[in-house]
């Protein structure tokens, strides 16, 4: 099955109209997913609640599942995923989440200690979670954020969670005993456990909480209150034997992906439209994550002012170990430039490190935010003297958050300190001579201006291009380890310069043309899966024109 790129195509046809008009989503049609691998169209899928599936009682997967691509299916409550059995997705499937009345009692699927998630799509058939009113025609505006909870993966690995620090339970307070955790967004109840394993009372880094490649989480998202939320991919004490590779985030109401604790790795994510921060770290993650590429909607069409990323490690002010360390490479994260803080935010940053953060970011690119790197530097209620800034301030000699050979563009301040400019020259030296990160206006070749109607999904500006001119240099800069996860990659950003890019052509950036990547002309123009009388009716008007 040829894949689809309809956007693209229709871009390169509209500038020899009479009349340019812009692509919406609308024509983004994906009632054919999973044609490649036999599934039927989405539209012909009959319905079927998970909450009719055997073995369910009280809410969880007593004998697991397997899910087909025959069915749309419908999360019409929370379903939780026990210990001991596995929900296997094929590629394909469609499952779609049903509206709740309110934020707490939004729907979800829960994969709890001990459970397994089997969902291993494929670039031409991937797995999609969506809303239940969604049908997959593109033409469900971007503006519904939140019509579901999420996905939620729980696992035993480690977290820095101490109960005397800060408990018992409740909104902000996660611990439920030393390195137990219940996580965000639901009341109390060991179902949504997440830490020490319940039978041995210790972590286990090698846990494997399964498999999700080639999945795309949509219009999910649940505030339930001020640090209170469900995120789209919420990943709770998740071990490094899971597999994470191919993810995308489309209009969440909160974090694209929020990693509380464990070791999880995670490589080709994309993450756009979202309410809150793109990525967020907590309670002494330590995964790696490579290939991350972010998107926010336009200044006007978003509520959000939040990060890229969000990098916390010890919001119990604890100094519990482990402390966040994640290693990350070759992310670009684009921002709408807002400039108004919002009630739970200390700064509207690519990066804003803080609650004592360590961790390495390098050979990324981070455009259009109000701040670059944001660093805390006030202990407020914090013994022991460190904060934030101190693991990066060479003056400090700790060295353990290391933000290096990173380009900001088009960002109102490169460095800030408790979200104010930064003023010390060692400081500033640090961030450019030593560390040999660079701000500029502009990069050759990299556009990231976006204007879109939250309502219409019709874009009014050129889509990004979000492959720098490969004049972005990396001599000098980190090399990525050689240990079986981590790619080589000689460039800053997430995708190569010249090359073709590793967004599945079934997703939303591929669709707005993101990232560019060498394609053949196509011939599938209206993008139905196959090459038609139909498509050499479309073509005739634009013969002769040139494509890349």
């Amino acid at each position: 099955m040829k894949k689809q790129r309809v956007l693209s195509k229709i871009l390169a046809t509209a500038a020899f109209s009479t009349v340019a008009v812009l692509p919406s989503f609308g024509q983004l049609s994906q009632n054919n997913l999973g044609q490649a691998c036999g599934c039927p169209a989405v539209n012909t899928r009959p319905n079927v609640n998970m909450s009719t599936l055997p073995g369910f009682v009280a809410g969880e997967l007593t004998t697991g599942a397997t899910l087909s691509c025959l069915n749309n299916y419908i999360l019409d409550q929370k379903i939780y995923v026990p210990s001991g059995q596995t929900i296997n997705i094929a590629p394909g499937t469609v499952i779609k989440g049903a509206t709740a009345g309110t934020p707490a009692d939004a729907t979800a699927l829960i994969i709890e200690r001990g459970g397994k998630i089997n969902a291993a799509g494929s670039a031409d058939c991937p797995i999609v979670f969506t809303a239940a009113a969604d049908l997959l025609d593109g033409a469900y505006p971007i503006a519904n954020k939140g019509q579901w909870g999420g996905l939620v993966i729980l696992g035993k690995a480690a977290n820095n969670l101490t109960l005397a620090a800060n408990g018992p339970f409740g909104p902000g307070k996660l611990a439920v005993a030393n390195g137990l955790g219940a996580i965000e967004g639901f009341s109390n109840d060991s179902k949504i456990y997440f830490g020490v394993d319940q039978s041995s009372g210790a972590f286990d880094n090698d846990d494997n909480s399964g498999i999700l490649k080639y999945v795309s989480i949509r219009f999910a998202g649940a505030n339930v209150q001020v640090g209170n939320e469900i995120n789209a991919l919420t990943l709770g004490s998740v071990g490094k034997n899971t597999t994470i590779e191919h993810v995308e985030v489309v209009s969440c109401a909160d974090d694209g992906i929020e990693a509380f604790g464990g070791n999880v790795n995670i490589k080709y994510a994309s993450i756009l439209f979202g309410n809150d921060d793109m990525f967020d770290w907590d309670l002494g993650y330590t995964g790696k994550i490579q290939f991350l590429f972010g998107l926010k909607t336009d200044n006007t069409a978003s509520l959000d002012a939040d990060n890229g990323f969000e990098a916390d490690s010890d919001d119990q002010k604890s100094n519990n170990l482990p402390a966040s360390h994640p290693v990350i490479f070759n992310a670009t994260i684009i921002g709408n430039n807002k400039t108004t803080l919002t009630s739970d935010n200390s700064s509207i940053a690519a990066i804003n490190a803080k609650e004592k953060t360590e961790g390495e970011i390098s050979n990324s690119v981070f455009a259009n935010f109000k701040n670059g790197l944001n660093l805390v530097q006030a202990l407020g209620t914090r013994t022991g003297g460190v904060e934030a800034y101190h693991n990066w301030a060479a003056a400090s000699g700790i060295n353990s958050l290391k933000i290096k050979c990173n380009t900001f563009v088009g960002v109102t301040n490169n460095l800030t300190i408790g979200n104010a400019a930064a003023t010390l020259p060692a400081d500033l030296t640090q961030f450019t001579t030593t560390d040999l990160n660079v701000t500029t206006a502009s990069v050759t070749g990299f556009n990231f201006a976006l204007t879109i109607n939250n309502n219409t999904n019709v874009i009014t500006a050129p889509s990004p291009d979000a492959t720098p001119n490969p004049a972005l240099s990396t001599a000098g800069c980190p090399v990525a380890p050689v240990d079986g996860f981590f790619v080589p990659a000689a460039y800053r950003g997430a995708f190569a310069p010249n090359a073709k890019n590793w967004l599945s052509e079934w997703s939303y950036a591929a669709a707005i043309k993101a990232a560019q990547g060498s394609q053949p002309c196509p011939t599938d123009i209206n993008g139905d899966g196959s090459t038609t009388a139909a498509d050499l009716n479309l073509l005739v008007p634009q013969f002769g024109q040139q494509c890349k």
